[in-house]
């Protein structure tokens, strides 16, 4: 009897309780950050509506609001990593490009324009380029892959010899 059989299987056992356990964090932490969000967003009516006289007072309060909508977003899609990995044991690299995509664009709705500098906006940029082939890239790769082979003609219709 080997010794090997036994350890696989309480390491599979111990992956099962540690992907479950973070997928139960993940839930709660987006729960409770939904909670806050929508407190802070009646307390902020309550006390900013009123005092918002002006577009850039308006853009400021949207875009806070916009930042905690995109952080509820990015712990969805982490769910969902996990529940892929939960499932397939194996992590979609498309899911992480498109948590990396959502943080780099709520950095960029809280971004004030006027007051960073070229190089840093260049960098957030070639940022979001980067991601986007990837992202790009990696999805053209997957249909690839999926499609019939050329070779065979079976995109003529011809039947396979």
């Amino acid at each position: 009897m080997s010794i090997a059989a036994p350890v696989e299987a309480i390491i599979k056992k111990f992956e099962l309780v540690v992907v479950i356990a973070v997928e139960l964090l993940l839930v709660l932490a987006v729960a409770a950050s939904i909670a806050v969000l929508y407190l802070l967003f009646v307390n902020g009516v309550k006390t900013n509506l009123v005092t918002i006289s002006s577009v850039a007072e308006m853009q400021s309060a949207l875009q806070k609001a916009f930042a905690g909508v995109l952080l509820v977003m990015m712990g969805l899609e982490l769910i969902e990593t996990l529940k892929t990995y939960f499932a397939e044991h194996y992590i979609r690299i498309e899911v992480i490009l498109i948590v990396a995509m959502i943080a780099v664009g709520r950095h960029i709705v809280q971004i004030d324009l006027e007051h960073m500098s070229g190089p840093a906006l260049l960098g957030i940029a070639a940022l979001i380029v980067g991601l986007a082939v990837s992202y790009f890239l990696i999805k053209r790769t997957h249909v690839q892959a999926r499609l019939p082979s050329v070779e065979n003609g079976a995109d003529e219709g011809q039947p396979e010899s």
